[in-house]
């Protein structure tokens, strides 16, 4: 075997900067553990190569990858794996260490294991060798196995190269010491950069999960918001696609790398984070009187107790007069009266329709009556914090508590920005606190107008106000329909409050219809007129 020339040791050198300069750019681990044997391949002209990594649990070296240049074989990477290819456990079934199989030795012993006829070579089992070479009428010859070993010294896996080939002749010869030690070299090299990106995998996932448990903690609360901060990324992320593919219009250049759709459905994970702070009587009050319990029990109570006194009047009149028709007659009236107001505040109480003056007047006057409690003192009928819910409007919240509800966002933003952000996901707190700001610069907290906002930005502010809006699942509201939905959106979009732009496109390019059937409830599926939505072809 010659030596190499200055020029082939150049080369090999210029292979490891290479590699070593690919190895921090490629993202994908299955890519790049294609190009880490590829080129180990390359650097000791080696006919074929395996690469194995060390599972989970450290029990097993599983395939990853075989390439085979003769053969035309290649399994694994970038390409559908073999199940011809199977796990070499790392412990015989004793316990103790395998050294039989070759990789596995290399593994154990975290040593090269150079062989020049694998088969003259009798301390180690090659049955799964010799059942390669018979499948595919093939001679494993010479072997070269390196332990991949990270900055720790820690097993990352094995590359096992067979078979070199000699450049002049084309001969099988032995894998040289020079060519072991560029392996062992570039193996380091490999084992630190699968290390980092693993690394980089767990972390993500971690942040995930911690972006899971916040939703999970939420969700606990209040399992509709729960829902509601799983649905809101999902169609974020429709919008997005949508709005990218536009070729024209003023939303034409709009577009986003992978990393830059990862911070976006982030941001949408954890839009509503800082509800998990927000008292849960406020985000499940699902009518006016509704604390711990809704109130309105107490009150149907004192109409009962206003009844049941009214009753015994009129019978201890009978009891020292006659029968009176007048009598009986004031006691329908006085009863009827009870029922009406008792039913005209079970009904305010619901909060699904907006209350007109007349309404509120009302209430004061039913509240300006009064009951005897069971220690008989004289009670105003309704209290003042009675009165102040049953005169709310529309919905069923407070001043102080849509404060309440409102101030989530607020929460929010403070959560995500005492976050150190890497550069790649940096603006999640500005897409995330954005989604209730409006055009017009009347949404809250900050108060923002349209061109202050990013684009990804608006668009969860149209998510979030859909998902709203077609939701069944709230204590407070049924879902609305497709269109009833769509006919509220396009009034937002000509009142300042949502961007004109990107609804057109939510419309125009089905983005509602595509979220619908996957996500919505057929009977609000409704036949949708697009001509009739208001601000879609104005």
């Amino acid at each position: 075997m010659s030596e190499l020339s200055n020029k082939q040791i150049k080369e090999r050198l210029q292979h490891l900067t290479t590699l070593s300069i690919a190895l921090n750019d490629i993202k994908n681990i299955k890519f790049l553990l294609e190009r880490i044997l590829h080129t180990a391949r390359t650097i000791t002209n080696a006919d074929g190569g395996t690469l194995y990594r060390v599972s989970s649990d450290k029990k097993y070296l599983e395939f990853d990858i075989l390439i085979n240049a003769s053969l035309d074989l290649h399994f694994g990477g970038s390409r559908e794996k073999s199940d011809k290819m199977r796990s070499i456990p790392l412990a015989l079934d004793n316990g103790e260490p395998n050294l039989e199989a070759v990789v596995a030795y290399a593994a154990n012993r975290k040593e090269s294991v150079n062989i020049e006829h694998v088969y003259d070579t009798p301390i180690f089992n090659f049955s799964g060798m010799r059942r390669f070479d018979e499948v595919y009428d093939y001679h494993c010859q010479s072997l070269l196995a390196v332990p991949m070993l990270d900055h720790n010294s820690e097993l990352v896996g094995v590359l096992q190269l067979v078979n070199s080939m000699d450049n002049s002749s084309g001969e099988i010869q032995a894998f040289s010491t020079t060519d072991q030690l560029f392996i062992e070299a570039l193996s380091s090299q490999a084992a630190i950069a699968i290390t980092n990106q693993e690394l980089i995998l767990q972390l993500e996932d971690l942040l995930e999960s911690l972006v899971n448990l916040i939703n999970i903690g939420i969700d606990e609360k209040s399992a509709n918001t729960g829902r509601h901060c799983q649905q809101v990324p999902k169609l974020t992320m429709m919008l997005a696609d949508a709005v990218q593919s536009m070729e024209e219009g003023p939303l034409k250049d709009f577009s986003m790398s992978a990393n830059e759709r990862h911070e976006l459905w982030l941001a949408g994970m954890l839009h509503d984070c800082g509800k998990i702070t927000t008292p849960v009587h406020v985000i499940e009050k699902a009518t006016k009187l509704q604390t711990i319990f809704d109130r309105i029990d107490l009150i149907d109570a004192r109409f009962e107790i206003l009844g049941r006194d009214a009753e015994i009047r009129y019978l201890k009149q009978l009891a020292q007069d006659s029968i009176s028709p007048q009598l009986t007659q004031e006691l329908h009236l006085e009863l009827e009266s009870l029922r009406s107001d008792r039913d005209f505040l079970a009904h305010a109480n619901i909060g699904c329709e907006r209350m007109k003056d007349e309404d509120l007047d009302r209430v004061m006057s039913i509240a300006s009556g009064t009951w005897v409690d069971y220690k008989g003192v004289t009670q105003a009928f309704l209290t003042d914090n009675e009165v102040e819910n049953l005169q709310i409007r529309g919905g069923t919240l407070t001043g102080d508590e849509r404060k309440i509800i409102n101030n989530h966002i607020s929460v929010t933003i403070r959560m995500l920005e005492t976050l150190p952000w890497p550069a790649h996901l940096q603006d999640i707190p500005e897409y995330a606190g954005g989604h209730h700001e409006r055009m017009d610069g009347k949404g809250y907290p900050r108060g923002l107008r349209g061109e202050d906002m990013s684009v990804q930005a608006r668009i969860m502010a149209i998510a979030d106000i859909f998902e709203a809006l077609t939701a069944r699942d709230r204590p407070y509201k049924t879902g609305k329909t497709l269109s009833e939905s769509l006919f509220i959106l396009g009034k937002f979009s000509l009142n300042g409050h949502i961007d004109p732009d990107l609804f057109r496109i939510f419309v125009g390019k089905k983005v509602y219809l595509q979220y619908a059937h996957k996500y919505m409830h057929g009977v609000q599926i409704d036949e949708v007129d697009e001509s009739k939505i208001p601000g879609y072809l104005t």
